[in-house]
């Protein structure tokens, strides 16, 4: 049986198909329909555009069954169709579809982007100097929110400035969401797209806190991140500094004795 870059599990799975048409247990084939779909993923990778077809024959596995994990791809985005160029005369019927993966289906066997984006830093820090690397992230945290800065500043609480920060991340990919607590608001980013590259520059994270700082209007504090093996990115906002509108306060609330970065931004520091 030939089989393209699968696991031994999967190079079994087929029987698994068969059991199951047989009325075999309904267990055995669920279990293998996570490894017979990287095969067919994987097939739609190294010779797509293809056919069901030729999926079924090179993976030795049953029209249906290739149909299946193929509608099922298709579903999830993760692969889409063309139709197969006609040769010779033009005969009845619909023309054969092939199949190919999508970005995002190319996304489960990996990339290098992150490797490239770390290397491209390490260059522009060897021959910059460190500075450089500071103003690339200063630039691109401003970026990240720029669009939205109008409508974040609309907020006139602060508790309305963060929710709307968080919302600029999540369309961003950071999965964001804000909270009040004891002493403040709480930003949790739970997830990082630059994880890898941050853990090996800070620099993306510590512009990205001084544009939070910027954006919400008050000193915050970076008590956690992704890139330093923290489950989420957490940001303190302390209700140290007033809402916009009301009369400045005498107090300052002290920070958080686990706070690893805080920041003011300018024109709002006080001593």
């Amino acid at each position: 049986m030939k089989t393209i870059g699968t696991t031994p599990a999967a190079a079994h799975e087929p029987t698994s198909d068969v059991a199951v048409r047989a009325g075999g247990a309904d267990i055995g084939h669920r279990a293998s329909d996570g490894g017979t779909r990287v095969a067919v993923a994987r097939l739609l990778l190294e010779r797509g555009p293809v056919s069901a077809v030729e999926v079924a024959a090179e993976l030795a596995l049953s029209g249906p069954a290739v149909r299946r994990h193929l509608d099922a791809l298709l579903a999830d985005g993760e692969a889409t169709t063309r139709e197969a160029p006609r040769r010779g005369r033009r005969t009845r019927g619909r023309p054969a579809r092939l199949y190919l993966l999508t970005e995002a289906g190319r996304v489960r066997f990996g990339h290098g982007y992150d490797d490239l984006a770390v290397a491209a830093l390490r260059y522009l820090a060897e021959t910059g100097g460190p500075d450089a690397v500071r103003v690339f992230a200063e630039r691109r945290a401003n970026e990240l929110v720029e669009r939205h800065r109008k409508g974040i500043a609309e907020g006139a609480t602060l508790a309305a400035r963060a929710n709307a920060l968080a919302v600029a991340l999540t369309a961003q990919g950071y999965a964001a969401a804000a909270r009040r607590t004891g002493n403040g608001e709480q930003l949790c980013q739970h997830h990082c797209p630059v994880a890898h590259v941050a853990a090996q520059f800070p620099e993306l994270c510590e512009a990205e806190t001084h544009v939070f700082a910027e954006l919400l209007g008050t000193h915050v504090q970076r008590l956690a991140t992704i890139a330093r093996g923290d489950a989420a990115c957490t940001t303190h906002v302390p209700l140290g500094i007033p809402d916009r509108g009301e009369q400045p306060r005498a107090e300052r609330v002290a920070p958080p004795s686990t706070a690893t970065t805080t920041t003011i931004p300018k024109g709002r520091q006080r001593v």
